[in-house]
C-alpha cells in the first residue's frame, strides 16, 4: 500500500513526533510511505528521512497561502500517485484534501486532529477559520477522520465536524526509546549540579500559551515555601534566559537559583530519566505525548485535567485543575510526602500502563486498520491479497 502523507510542518511537535513514529513503525513489505511539509523540513524532516522515506518541502510561509505551491502540490500527488493519502493538522487537511481534488487521484483522504483547546484566547485567528471551514466540509471530503483523543473528538463534534467519519486512536509510545536509565539520570544531575537526594520536577514543553509555564511557576513558589531541597528543569524551544516573558516570572517570584532552563534538547528521554516527578501545567492539549513518554521511563506524573491527560495517567499519578498553581503544588507535595519508594512503584504502574495500552507498535497496527477500511472496506484478513 503506497501512503502519501501530508503535513503543515515538520517542526518538532506533537503531530510530527507521531507521524515519526508510525512511520518507524511501519511494516515496510505493505506500507511505501512519502511525507510532504507545506512548509520546511525542519528537524523531524531529517529524522524522517534517516528511515529511508522520502520527504518533500514545499516551503509555504506562515500564515499565506500559495497558489503555485498548491499546484506544485497537485502534480506530486500526481507523480506519487499514492493509494491513500493521510493529512495532519488542520492546513494540510484542507489543502490536502483540495489538492487531491484537483489531482483527480480518487483515492481515500484520511484527516488527523491533534488539537483539543479551540479558545480564540489561545489560537491564531487563521487556524479558528481554517478549523471551522475544515468542520463545514468534513462530511464530503475525507473518508475517516483520525483524533488522537477523545477529547479533541468531542471538541470537534461541537464546531460541526461530521462524527461519523471520526475514530480516536491515540499517540503510542516506543518504550525501547523511553525506559528507566540509572545511568542518565546520574549523568543528567551530574552536568546540572544536583544531587541524588534533590527532588526534581520537570516539564518539556515549548513556550506557548497553551502550555501554561506561568502556572507552572507559581506552583514551583508555592511548592519550594515547604519543601526546599527540590529544584526544577524546564526544556523546549523557547525555554532559556532569552524569554524575557519567561525570566520576569521567575523573578518575581525570586526563584531563579532552582530552575534550570535547558532550551530545545534532543537527549529528551535522558532528561526525563532523571526526574523525581513529571508534570503537565497546561490549559490545553489533545493528547500531550511528553507525559506518555515521562510514564515510559518510570516516572510518576502531574498532570492538569486537559484533553485526555487524565484518561493517559490513570491511576498511576495525580491529576489537578489546569490554571490552579496551588493545586498543581499540592500535587507535587503528595508524591514527594509519599516517598521514593512509592515514587518508584507509581513509576513502573505508570511504565505497564504504556505498556499495556499505548504501545507505539499497537497504535501502529490500529492506524493500518483505518487504512484497510478505507481503501478495501471491512475486512476479516489482516490485508487483502495482493
Amino acid at each position: 500500500m503506497k501512503i502519501l502523507h501530508i503535513i503543515t510542518s515538520l517542526y518538532a511537535g506533537g503531530a510530527q513526533i507521531m507521524l515519526y513514529k508510525l512511520l518507524a513503525n511501519n511494516d515496510r513489505m505493505r506500507l511505501d510511505s512519502t511525507v510532504i511539509s507545506l512548509m520546511d523540513s525542519a528537524e523531524m524532516g531529517e529524522k524522517i528521512e534517516s528511515l529511508g522515506v522520502d520527504v518533500h518541502s514545499l516551503g509555504m510561509k506562515r500564515g499565506t497561502v500559495s497558489l503555485k505551491k498548491i499546484l506544485y502540490l497537485t502534480q506530486l500527488i500526481r507523480k506519487i500517485n499514492p493509494d491513500l493519502i493521510q493529512t495532519w493538522m488542520y492546513h494540510s487537511d484542507l489543502l490536502g484534501s483540495l489538492a487531491a481534488l484537483l489531482a483527480a487521484v480518487r483515492v481515500p483522504v484520511i484527516w488527523g486532529i491533534h488539537h483539543s483547546n479551540l479558545d480564540p484566547q489561545y489560537n491564531d485567528p487563521t487556524t479558528l477559520k481554517v478549523a471551522k471551514l475544515c468542520a463545514h466540509i468534513s462530511r464530503f471530503m475525507p473518508a475517516r477522520i483520525i483524533s488522537c483523543s477523545q477529547a479533541a473528538k468531542e471538541t470537534h463534534r461541537q464546531i460541526g465536524y461530521y462524527q461519523e467519519k471520526m475514530v480516536v486512536i491515540p499517540n503510542g509510545f516506543d518504550l525501547c526509546e523511553f525506559h528507566p536509565d540509572q545511568e542518565a539520570r546520574e549523568v543528567v544531575r551530574e552536568n546540572l549540579h544536583i544531587n541524588s537526594e534533590t527532588i526534581l520536577i520537570g516539564m518539556m514543553a515549548r513556550f506557548d500559551p497553551q502550555k501554561d509555564h506561568k502556572n507552572f511557576i507559581q506552583a514551583a513558589s508555592i511548592l519550594l515555601q515547604e519543601h526546599q531541597n527540590v529544584e526544577f528543569v524546564l526544556c523546549g524551544s523557547g525555554m532559556d534566559q532569552q524569554n524575557a516573558a519567561l525570566m520576569e516570572w521567575i523573578r518575581e517570584v525570586d526563584i531563579e537559583p532552582k530552575v534550570h532552563l535547558l532550551g530545545h534538547r534532543k537527549d529528551v528521554s535522558r532528561i526525563l530519566a532523571a526526574l523525581d516527578i513529571a508534570t503537565l501545567s497546561s490549559c490545553g492539549e489533545a493528547f500531550p505525548l511528553v507525559v506518555g513518554e515521562a510514564m515510559a521511563c518510570g516516572i510518576p506524573c502531574v498532570v492538569t485535567d486537559v484533553g485526555d491527560s487524565a484518561l493517559l495517567v490513570g491511576d498511576t499519578g495525580i491529576i489537578v485543575p489546569p490554571q490552579n498553581p496551588l493545586a498543581l503544588a499540592e500535587g507535587w507535595s503528595m508524591l514527594i510526602d509519599a516517598g521514593a519508594e512509592y515514587r518508584k512503584k507509581t513509576g513502573n504502574d505508570a511504565r505497564a500502563r504504556i505498556s499495556s495500552t499505548f504501545d507505539i507498535a499497537d497504535i501502529a497496527v490500529r492506524y493500518g486498520e483505518v487504512y484497510k477500511e478505507a481503501l478495501y472496506g471491512p475486512l476479516t484478513d489482516p490485508w487483502p491479497c495482493e
